[in-house]
């Protein structure tokens, strides 16, 4: 599966426990990363900057469902804030 364009639901509604560049305690559930692009594509994408949480995530159905707004609540779940 592809990443769905103009989505980033992955780089919203989940928790980032690791440091970012310019995030230096991560990022919580909920909150929009600082190197989401107005696309909704990640500015550090073939960095090795980004984090090793955010190359491992492989897209999936189970996570990314039929939509942005089913991505957001299937993400959000998991996630407790």
């Amino acid at each position: 599966m592809e990443c769905r364009e103009y989505c980033g639901a992955c780089c919203i509604a989940a928790s980032i426990s690791s440091s970012i560049p310019g995030m230096p305690d991560g990022k919580p559930a909920g909150v929009r990363c600082i190197h989401l692009l107005d696309d909704y594509k990640c500015a550090l994408f073939g960095n090795p900057l980004r984090p090793k949480v955010c190359t491992d995530f492989e897209p999936e159905p189970e996570f990314c469902g039929n939509s942005r707004e089913e991505a957001m609540r299937i993400l959000s779940s998991l996630d407790p804030v």
